[in-house]
């Protein structure tokens, strides 16, 4: 008796074991999403959305908590990802700004971005607009060129999206001063209505969802370009503009001035824009994590990216449904991005320095 006891009880040691194999990766852990920029921006909008239905489609149904980490352009996030996350894929970075930040300025950061382990990415773009009290008066977006004593705000001085700002200004030939170092979206978009600064950009998601319905809507400010998408080789319309009434920087180059853009300062454009737009979001792990961590995210986002109910309420609170690049090459991918030519870094950290107008 006692042996067919011990049997049993080795039986069902031996079952638990197995079954425990079985389990999902998150069957019972908490997972926390880590935002590298602060609450109620457009990373953290487009970053909550994707936390809510990761935590639909992973498999285990962990619990999924949301963490904002800002500062310096994303850095402080990101750093904190690479030197003090847990490692052992409890936590998973939504990040933003990265990828132009790693090719521009990597000898500054304390982790090398290319010892995470990325999961997907998503492209996408960047939506411009100016205050309509800019003397002497904005009454269509081509009224930008004439405008007097603008103020363009960014974030950081070397980050893609202040560089951007200031290639366009600078083709287009604008009167201005650049005013930097806002900790957040949400920090120059106050600023912005203020009257402290009168030309800013942001991710289709803020401008959608706050921008638009507010300082557009009202008149007190208007929309004036996109930035499309550039692949290194040809032009194209990222699908989180579709819909808006503006058109790309390009095409509004050439409405204004007759021809197409062209020179150096085009040129270090268009390389911004191959990395910077290639990659906006990124979905990181910290460096040495599990693979089963990664293979369980990657296949909830393809899983959540085919539910309706996702397309739905991403339609509803960004105003269209993004688009992630989750395939089993995507680490292969990000390499390939961050590769930048020694004399196209130098030119436009050069560029970064400089306190005002190219």
């Amino acid at each position: 008796m006692r042996k067919l006891l011990a049997c049993a009880v080795a039986i069902a040691a031996v079952n638990g074991v197995a079954q425990a194999a079985d389990d999902p990766f998150y069957k019972g852990k908490r997972v926390t999403v880590l935002v590298n920029f602060a609450s109620a921006g457009p990373t953290d909008i487009e970053g909550r959305l994707f936390a809510k239905f990761l935590g639909k489609h992973l498999a285990g149904k962990p619990n999924i908590i949301v963490q904002n980490m800002d500062g310096a352009g994303g850095a402080v996030g990101t750093s904190f990802l690479g030197e003090i996350a847990p490692r052992d894929g409890t936590m998973v970075g939504y990040l933003s700004g990265i990828a132009w930040r790693h090719a521009s300025v990597k000898e500054k950061a304390r982790v090398d971005i290319l010892t995470y382990n990325f999961v997907a990415y998503q492209p996408g773009t960047t939506v411009y607009y100016a205050r309509a009290d800019i003397a002497p008066g904005l009454k269509k977006p081509a009224d930008i060129v004439k405008g007097e004593n603008i103020v363009i705000g960014g974030l950081s001085s070397d980050s893609s999206k202040d560089l951007l700002l200031r290639l366009t200004a600078d083709m287009l030939g604008l009167n201005y001063k650049y005013v930097t170092g806002y900790k957040s979206n949400s920090a120059a978009r106050l600023a912005f209505d203020r009257g402290e600064i009168s030309m800013f950009s942001e991710s289709p998601p803020g401008y959608r969802s706050v921008v638009e319905p507010g300082v557009i809507a009202l008149g007190t400010a208007v929309p004036l370009f996109y930035n499309p998408g550039w692949n290194g080789s040809r032009f194209a319309e990222p699908s989180q503009v579709r819909g808006l009434n503006m058109p790309s920087f390009d095409k509004f180059y050439k409405e204004l001035k007759g021809k197409e853009p062209s020179g150096e300062l085009w040129e270090a454009y268009k390389r911004v824009l191959a990395t910077s737009s290639a990659m906006q979001r990124m979905i990181v792990f910290p460096p040495n994590v599990p693979q089963q961590a990664m293979k369980s995210v990657r296949d909830a986002i393809r899983d959540f990216e085919k539910d309706p109910d996702y397309a739905a309420e991403a339609e509803k609170l960004v105003g269209f449904v993004p688009d992630y690049e989750a395939g089993d090459d995507v680490q292969e991918d990000v390499r390939r991005a961050l590769t930048i030519k020694d004399e196209e870094r130098d030119w436009l950290m050069n560029y970064a320095a400089r306190s005002g107008k190219g």
